[in-house]
């Protein structure tokens, strides 16, 4: 699973792991784990002494085998939004045709989500950290406010700036067939129909799901890793309160934004159109 962010990629992980065939977790380093690996082998003069690439292939290819070795479901769902951009990873270490699920949704609406939830979450004394986009702006003498956040989540070092980097990167690569795009307003306003696209996609068998009593069963420390405490928190009801991006962006921002969903404009027929 890759996508952007706040598009409902932890919903989405909840909801397929009602089924007991398969395990969707949160954002995982394995993706990291084999680039870290490779990147020092190719630099290692003690490899480049004596080579072994058949065992250092299968070695790197390994990684997700042993980081899911306690999960029990013979369907596993690896979660990093960098997935799309490393497309020869899986098929050239993990040896299984690529297939990554991409939640997308409208810029506007991913900003405002993040901007909301920000708010939501004021640094407080005591707080064990400031969150992850002023902190940042914060380093890079960048003064505070929500256009310059917005700014940086859209920007090429932002989380919503990479994602959709990596997204664009995959496309151009000539990989798009392997992408599934999910968009947010269908998984809200038509999620079972949703869910069984995904399942297609997969090769699954469809699984009938329920909407209500929703949790997230793999919660990541959000408050000590991003400094923001809800930021994979799942409403018990599937639904949205989103805000209108018209209400929390500024026009400048809105207008930036125009243009930004390139994914709608190079996808196959892989993809669900909007529902907006």
């Amino acid at each position: 699973m890759a996508g952007l962010p706040r598009s409902g990629s932890t919903v989405i992980s909840s909801l397929l792991n009602q089924n007991p065939n398969l395990y969707s977790g949160p954002s995982s380093p394995v993706l990291s784990t084999m680039f870290v690996i490779e990147n020092h082998l190719l630099q290692d003069e003690l490899y480049h002494g004596y080579p072994k690439p058949n065992q250092i292939n299968a070695m790197i290819g390994d990684v997700i085998n042993h980081f899911y070795s306690d999960v029990d479901q013979p369907v596993v769902i690896d979660k990093n939004r960098a997935w799309v951009g490393r497309v020869p990873y899986i098929e050239s270490y993990i040896k299984q045709k690529a297939k990554i699920i991409c939640p997308v949704r409208d810029i506007d609406e991913i900003l405002t989500s993040m901007i909301t939830m920000i708010r939501r979450n004021p640094y407080k004394e005591g707080n064990s950290r400031i969150n992850f986009i002023d902190e940042q702006l914060v380093k890079l003498n960048i003064p505070i406010n929500d256009d310059n956040r917005c700014e940086y989540i859209a920007g090429p070092d932002g989380i919503l700036g990479q994602s959709l980097n990596a997204i664009i990167e995959g496309i151009n690569a000539g990989f798009s067939d392997r992408f599934h795009y999910v968009e947010y307003n269908n998984l809200i306003n038509k999620p079972q129909d949703t869910l069984n696209k995904i399942y297609k996609f997969l090769g699954e068998e469809p699984f009938e799901h329920t909407f209500e009593g929703l949790g997230n069963s793999n919660r990541e420390r959000d408050m000590e890793t991003y400094g923001l405490s809800d930021m994979h928190e799942v409403r018990s009801v599937l639904k949205s309160t989103s805000k209108d991006p018209k209400k929390v962006l500024s026009k400048y921002v809105l207008d930036k934004c125009q243009g930004m969903d390139l994914w709608r404009k190079t996808s196959n027929t892989q993809t669900e159109s909007s529902s907006n």
